[in-house]
């Protein structure tokens, strides 16, 4: 059961990377921003908008499965994973810059998502 814990979060991790990684790539792609419709059409004629669809699809069903067998509350700490993974390869694609503050914060997710790992891990331990 564990491994499929752990297939599931990084399944969920990498659809809601994609997402939001393909919604960035297609505003780059849109600009600039009107509310028009040639600018929706400019999104819509980008392909990385159907890959921003397919991530939030895909997270989707990967949550709900999740979520049958995993106790919510870590559970979502958990999926908030991807916050790190975006801003991490947001460095290497979109050469944007991490200061201390960013890396601080993420040190700090990650922690508090140990955190609540461990302390699930113990509450099953000891029932």
């Amino acid at each position: 059961m564990k491994r499929f814990y752990l297939i599931g979060f990084l399944l969920l991790m990498a659809f809601d990377t994609l997402a939001q990684l393909s919604f960035k790539y297609a505003a780059m792609q849109a600009e600039p921003l009107s509310m028009t419709t040639e600018w929706l059409w400019r999104v819509f004629g980008h392909p990385w908008i159907y890959g921003a669809f397919v991530g939030y699809i895909g997270a989707f069903f990967c949550w709900m499965t999740l979520l049958k067998h995993v106790p919510v509350g870590p559970a979502f700490a958990a999926s908030h994973l991807e916050i790190v993974s975006v801003m991490l390869l947001s460095v290497w694609l979109f050469n944007e810059h991490l200061g201390w503050p960013q890396l601080l914060a993420a040190g700090l997710i990650i922690l508090g998502i140990v955190c609540l790992a461990l302390s699930e891990h113990r509450e099953a331990a000891s029932s």
